[in-house]
Parts: C-alpha cells; structure tokens; sequence
C-alpha cells in the first residue's frame, strides 16, 4: 500500500513551532483580510482563516467592501492597511469582481505585508534566493514532502500547471531544494511522458482526475493540488467516491485519478486532506514573518 501524506499532522507541527514566536513578539501579529461581496466560497475561505488567526492568538481585521466596489475604492483601503501600524500583513480574497483590476490591487499592498508572497517584489526574492514571504500553497507543499522526508535534492520533479499562484513558485522553490525540475502545461507535447519521468509529480492543473496511471512512474511521489466537486453519484462511484458521496451528499476528487494513484504511486497526498490543511497554516506562517520583521524581534532572537 502506498503511503498517505496526509496534511494535518504536518499543519499541526507548523502552528506549533509558530506559537513560541508569537510569544517573543511582544503584541500580537496583525492580518487584514479583504473580502469584496458575498460570495460563499470565498467567505467561507475567510472564516476559516479568521479562526485560524484566533486560536493561534494573532489580531485579525476583516474588511468587507461592497460588491459594486471599484477599482479606486479598494486601492484606498489597501493604501490605509499599507500605514496601520497594527497590520503585518494583508490578504486580498480572490476571485474580485470584475470591475476591479486586480493585478492592481495586488501590486498595491506593500511587499512588506505581502501575506500570500504575490507581489513581483517578493516574485523577485524568491527567484534570487533570498527572504520573503513565500506563496502559501506551494510553500505547504515543500513543508509536507519534508515532513514526510521524500527526498527532495537530485530528484527529477514534474510540475503540471504554471499558474502564478501555484505552478511557477512551487517549481522555484523545488529547484531551491536542489531538485531538476520541468514545468507542464495544457500545451505540452505527450504529458503522460513528461509526467512518468517524475520521482515527484505534482499536479496542478485544475483538470479533475486528469492524471491516471500512464502519467504516474510506479514509486513516483505524487501530489494532488486539484479541488473539485462530484456533482453526481456515478461519477463518484467511477472515481472510488461512492461511500463519500453517499454519506455526505457530496465529495471531492483532485487532478489526480484517486483509484490510479492507489495501484502506482509511493506515496501520494490525498484529497481532500492533503495539500489543503496547509495553504492557511503557510498563511500564517508568513504573517508572524512580516510580524518578526517590522518588531525586529527575529533580529534580537537570533542575538
């Protein structure tokens, strides 16, 4: 049986070693997170980071502008948080709505309180090697292979996705860990080639169950940053979801197929479960950062 990489220990170890580093700041780290509209999902993204932030003990402000917003009216409150003191970091919620530039409002927060590592300035440091806030998912990523200790330097890692958010950082910070790593995407030629070259896959393509057993090489790593929804109880028998669905009335499946990945891989995360404890446990992680750096307490910590 393959081994299951499973995301909460690996989120748990992370808050933990977060909350020392709380303690030795002296006040509490701060989060703004903006929320334009009422869209469910993405509230639902917010709440969970709201507490998140309260058990761990950092200071939370959610801002909640209208959905008619525009463009000029969320830089003014980005340019606000920018200049409050007790704010370390700042979330924008995505999607926006449509009315609103968001490479502008991204650009607008301060690399300083760049809490999801988006900004080009902090694109920048991660490409050059050098401290800054790191994209959340890719960067929990990182922290559950080595939870797990997949070996990670000399390894041959395949990314399947080049988005900004995941795709691109997530094969920097892998080449960061001394991996060789080829980068995918929707055009290129023979994937399932490309992908059984990988001892790590991970996939993040947003194409649900894509990857089946001609992409993955038997004893590869695989991980699984796809979420989506089983909309039907057959789909969900054909995916081996059918108990989940059942019982719950629905149930997720990844870009991996989770039958295929069972009979080939090593190791593999699973979803849900997997990747996802993780993306907020990097969120805060990046907060108490931008905290330590603005108090200096990381400086007189490490003497």
């Amino acid at each position: 049986m393959p081994q299951v990489l499973e995301g909460t220990p690996v989120r748990a170890q992370i808050l933990d070693r977060l909350k020392p580093r709380i303690q030795n700041l002296g006040r509490p780290p701060g989060l703004a997170v903006v929320l334009v509209g009422q869209d469910p999902a993405s509230g639902q993204y917010v709440r969970n980071k709201i507490k998140a932030c309260a058990d761990l003990g950092i200071y939370s402000d959610k801002l909640t502008p209208p959905e008619t917003s525009t463009t000029e009216e969320l830089l003014k409150i980005i340019d606000t948080l920018n200049h409050r003191a007790d704010i370390d970091a700042i979330l924008v919620q995505m999607p926006l709505p449509k009315q609103i530039d968001s490479r502008r409002v991204l650009e607008a927060i301060s690399p300083d309180k760049d809490a999801d590592g988006f900004h080009p300035v902090n694109v920048g440091h991660l490409v050059a090697g050098r401290p800054a806030p790191r994209a959340c998912t890719p960067a929990g990523i990182i922290e559950l292979l080595k939870y797990y200790r997949v070996p990670l330097d000399g390894r041959k890692a395949v990314v399947v996705g080049r988005s900004d958010i995941v795709g691109k950082p997530m094969a920097l910070m892998l080449l960061a860990e001394n991996a060789t790593v080829t980068i995918c995407h929707s055009r290129t030629a023979n994937l399932p080639q490309e992908c059984r070259a990988a001892d790590i896959l991970i996939a993040a393509i947003g194409k649900p169950a894509l990857i089946t057993d001609d992409f993955i090489a038997p004893g590869a790593t695989v991980v699984d940053v796809g979420t989506s929804r089983i909309t039907t109880a057959a789909e969900a028998e054909r995916l081996g979801k059918g108990e989940d669905f059942a019982r719950n009335g629905a149930a997720w499946v990844g870009d991996v197929h989770p039958l295929s990945v069972k009979r080939v891989a090593a190791a593999y995360s699973p979803v849900p479960g997997g990747v996802g404890p993780l993306t907020i446990a990097m969120l805060m992680a990046n907060t108490v950062s931008l905290a330590e750096a603005h108090t200096g307490a990381a400086r007189s910590t490490a003497g």
